[in-house]
């Protein structure tokens, strides 16, 4: 197989850092993945809460438009991206 090419269950435990603010949102594999009938990478969907423990507060998720992934390194997803530009989701 390719060098480039990144098996789903190697890169699910890569961590997700936005290099923008420094926030870090976990690992791959407990957040979700968007990819089109054409099998293409759309968007991330990170869980935004900053607490483990959430039984009395809803879920909040970011949705990360790929275009905003910078760099897939070797144990980490860098991505680019002001909060302000993000859609929150519930």
């Amino acid at each position: 197989m390719e060098e480039s090419i990144k098996m789903y269950s190697e890169i699910e435990r890569y961590e997700i850092i936005n290099i923008n603010d420094g926030d870090k949102f976990g690992y791959l594999g407990t957040n979700d993945v968007v990819i089109n009938d054409k099998g293409e990478l759309i968007l991330l969907i990170l869980d935004n809460n900053t607490t483990k423990f959430n039984l009395f507060n809803k879920s909040e998720y970011i949705e990360v438009p790929w275009k905003y992934v910078k760099k897939v390194g070797a144990k980490t997803i860098i991505i680019d991206v002001d909060k302000k530009s993000l859609k929150k989701i519930h």
